[in-house]
């Protein structure tokens, strides 16, 4: 089944890209992976407050998922798969992207104003080098836009 993968975290632009990849999704007979990233964590002395706040970051990411797959699944009726993983994003987005040969495009948002975004940068500095296509959805579209464009 044809996949758009959309790495999602809490900026407009991330929910612009769901919105978009969950359009395409239906109208291709698809599904949603949803990815949210952990950034990993700076190095704390005291172990204590290390594991807090990695339980804190995860439970953020959580909670990050579980309402943009419920605003999905509200939207379109579409159940997406969601992952959550700590780590550098674009490590994490091409070991996805290797394990899933069902994962058919990349779907991020780009910034409305100022720069574009760490995976943004990172992969439309070379797309070539993606095994699949990487869709860059503007975050200056407004709902309107996306649903005729998607």
């Amino acid at each position: 089944m044809r996949t758009y993968l959309v790495v999602i975290d809490e900026s407009p632009e991330a929910e612009i890209a769901l919105r978009f990849a969950a359009r395409r999704a239906v109208k291709t007979g698809g599904n949603v992976e949803i990815l949210a990233l952990i950034p990993q964590p700076e190095f704390v002395q005291w172990g204590g407050v290390m594991a807090a706040i990695e339980e804190e970051a995860r439970e953020r990411a959580d909670g990050l998922v579980m309402r943009a797959a419920g605003t999905l699944f509200s939207e379109s009726g579409l159940k997406p798969s969601i992952t959550v993983r700590q780590g550098d994003g674009p490590k994490v987005v091409r070991e996805m992207i290797a394990a899933n040969p069902d994962i058919a495009a990349l779907v991020l948002g780009a910034a409305a104003g100022g720069t574009p975004g760490p995976l943004v940068s990172h992969f439309g500095a070379d797309p070539g080098s993606l095994s699949i296509p990487l869709m860059i959805v503007p975050g200056s579209l407004d709902k309107d836009a996306i649903d005729r464009l998607s």
